[in-house]
């Protein structure tokens, strides 16, 4: 079960004018189940993505960059789950254009102008002819209020939807911000097996939009981790359609700008947490803080060592108080001349480790009472710097063996 998640309420996804959603079942892996959903943008919204660092990156991957940075105004995205069409070669490309060319022909756009995007089993080709098949469904479904249906299409091993609501006043304009994602395992940062729509009607400065979507990654979607592994599809996606009528917001570090940004950075911030809640098998959501670094890198560089130990994350499940996999973790993190007899060790409220060593009033049983929580924050001081860092990790339990055993079946 989730950790402390629940499915969102339709009623609290405020819709995003310019930004239409329909969804249908397209048969793509299994019958009977929402796997296609198309994503329309009024002409003149404005796009940018991050995507996987993975080197072995997906058939709809490599053309949603293309497509990207070949200057077409985006107009459309299609999303099909059950298949990831990676591992697939130039047939993959092919299916992966194909897709684009029917959506294109159907909403009267060129191919250049859709985004595709797939999420699923790896090194099968993609049912083209199923997904074609399906689009005049989920054309027929667009509308502005079906974020909560949307988030539902793109799940694969998730068991709950995932979608963030925030509105803001810029300029007089009340400004709405709403996005969906998808994940619970193979996640990593640089990102993850995760995909991810987030949309706002502000107007915003075409310059701003790359580094307002790797900003709004690096707070976000970059901070998490489930199992280490980084997937070969993930993808997030920012839209702003521009017509709430605000002025164009021309930079992100204050005034209006600033209030954006950080709307931006706490739907983002909602969404990436909520697939670590529902990280598959996760018992426990669990906040690994690092402070006192010389750079904010190095405090990542132990904040993952630690989210990352198979070690740490069994004995959470556990709830077993040993605590020295932890500080074996901030060890071999990689810092060459970490000063151990510096180190601070927090679980929660307990004091457990001072200048690198065992808090002489740290009693096992309050580190116990801490690890039967659902919640959990580990906090490391360095003593190096001012530089911290957090990321957000869940348990390693039974039942991520047994779905990713199956997840075939």
């Amino acid at each position: 079960m989730p950790v402390n998640l629940n499915a969102p309420d339709p009623k609290a996804l405020f819709p995003v004018s310019g930004v239409k959603l329909g969804i249908a079942m397209a048969g793509v892996r299994k019958a009977n189940r929402r796997d296609l959903t198309v994503i329309t943008l009024a002409e003149g919204s404005q796009a940018a993505g991050v995507f996987t660092t993975n080197r072995y990156c997906a058939a709809p991957v490599q053309l949603c960059r293309q497509h990207l940075a070949g200057g077409s105004a985006v107009q459309a995205m299609v999303i099909n789950t059950g298949n990831a069409n990676a591992g697939t070669g130039e047939d993959g490309l092919a299916r992966a254009r194909a897709t684009c060319v029917a959506l294109a022909k159907q909403l009267k756009l060129v191919p250049e102008q859709v985004l595709p995007f797939s999420t699923g089993v790896i090194m099968e080709p993609l049912p083209v002819d199923r997904i074609e098949a399906g689009l005049p469904a989920a054309i027929a479904d667009l509308k502005e209020d079906n974020w909560a249906t949307a988030a539902e299409g793109i799940m694969t091993t998730d068991t709950l939807p995932k979608a963030a609501s925030r509105r803001v006043t810029i300029g007089g304009k009340t400004v709405t911000i709403t996005g969906i994602s998808k994940g619970a395992g193979m996640i990593r940062p640089n990102m993850a097996t995760m995909l991810s729509f987030l949309a706002t009607d502000a107007a915003i400065a075409p310059g701003l939009m790359q580094g307002l979507t790797q900003q709004a990654a690096d707070r976000s979607f970059n901070r998490i981790t489930i199992d280490g592994d980084t997937s070969t599809n993930d993808s997030f996606v920012v839209v702003a359609t521009g017509a709430a009528g605000n002025a164009p917001i021309t930079q992100l570090d204050s005034g209006d700008g600033a209030l954006l940004r950080d709307a931006v950075f706490a739907v983002a911030t909602e969404l990436a947490q909520a697939i670590v809640r529902d990280g598959e098998g996760a018992t426990k959501f669990i906040t690994v803080q690092v402070d006192g670094g010389k750079t904010e890198a190095e405090c990542k560089q132990v904040a993952y060592a630690i989210a990352h130990s198979p070690l740490v994350k069994t004995a959470f499940f556990a709830s077993d108080p040993n605590l020295g996999r932890i500080l074996a973790a901030v060890g071999y993190a990689g810092i060459a001349d970490l000063d151990q007899s510096r180190i601070e060790l927090f679980l929660d409220d307990v004091h457990v480790v001072t200048s690198g060593g065992r808090k002489p009033s740290y009693q096992e049983a309050d580190g116990a009472r801490v690890m039967k929580q659902a919640e959990i924050t580990v906090r490391v001081d360095l003593k190096r710097g001012g530089a911290q860092a957090t990321v957000w990790t869940c348990d390693l339990s039974y039942d991520y063996v047994k779905i990713n055993a199956d997840y075939r079946s």
